[in-house]
Formats: structure tokens, C-alpha cells, sequence
């Protein structure tokens, strides 16, 4: 107990005195004073002012062509999803639909629920008369 208080103790005598030796790494202008003018440093600004053209044309592109064309794609699936659900209305009902012998074929039963249904079964959408198949 007691070190630990005085390791605090001198800790916080000590900031004061630290932070005055620190050196603050604040933003300053791009030009240093001990840059030379030379092929390299030219060819680094080039390349730094080639990047700021290229990312604010992906910013714009992202914002004036990604986003309608999400908007557009979202406004189309809506419809689509509509669409099939009206589909749906005029079908005959499940228990009416014609069963063929290639679905729901069960080799043996699941190890779940009635052993009949697919663990990804739907009571909406599928249906399995076992007496029923043409």
C-alpha cells in the first residue's frame, strides 16, 4: 500500500515536468522549412495531389451514382416482392397443388420435429401430402 501511494504521488508531481519537455506533434503547414526542392519531393507532392483528385472522385461518384442506383435497386426489388405475393394470391391453395413424385422425397425421416418436414421448412409455402403424388 504503501509504494503504491507514493508511485501516485510522484506521478503527479512528475506531469508538470513532463509535459513540458513533450513535443506536440500539431498539424502545420505542408511545407517544412528543411525540404529540399529536388526531383523526389516534387514527385511526392505530384503524387499527394494526385490522390486528393482521385479520392474526392470516388467520394463523388459514391454519393451522385452509388446511392440513386441503391435507391433505384431497392425501389425495384419492393416491386418485384409485390409482384410475386400477388402471384401468390392467385394460386390454388397448397393442399390443391399438384404434387409430382420428384418433390419432397424423403429416403428416411429427419431427426427433427415429425420427421417429415426440412429443417428449412416454410408452413406458408410448402406443403407435403404423403398420401398425394402423380
Amino acid at each position: 500500500m504503501f509504494p503504491q501511494r507514493n508511485l501516485l504521488r510522484l506521478a503527479q508531481r512528475s506531469a508538470p515536468v513532463r509535459s513540458a519537455f513533450q513535443r506536440r506533434f500539431n498539424s502545420t503547414d505542408g511545407k517544412l522549412p528543411w525540404m529540399v526542392d529536388n526531383q523526389f519531393n516534387r514527385e511526392r507532392a505530384n503524387v499527394k495531389h494526385h490522390a486528393a483528385a482521385t479520392s474526392d472522385l470516388w467520394r463523388k461518384l459514391s454519393i451522385y451514382a452509388v446511392i440513386p442506383c441503391l435507391i433505384a435497386g431497392s425501389v425495384n426489388a419492393y416491386n418485384l416482392w409485390n409482384e410475386h405475393w400477388e402471384h401468390w394470391e392467385h394460386m390454388p391453395p397448397l393442399e390443391e397443388r399438384v404434387e409430382y413424385p420428384y418433390q419432397n422425397i424423403r429416403v428416411k425421416n429427419f431427426p427433427w420435429g415429425d420427421g417429415d418436414k426440412t429443417i428449412f421448412w416454410n408452413n406458408s409455402v410448402n406443403y407435403h401430402n404423403k398420401d398425394k403424388a402423380t
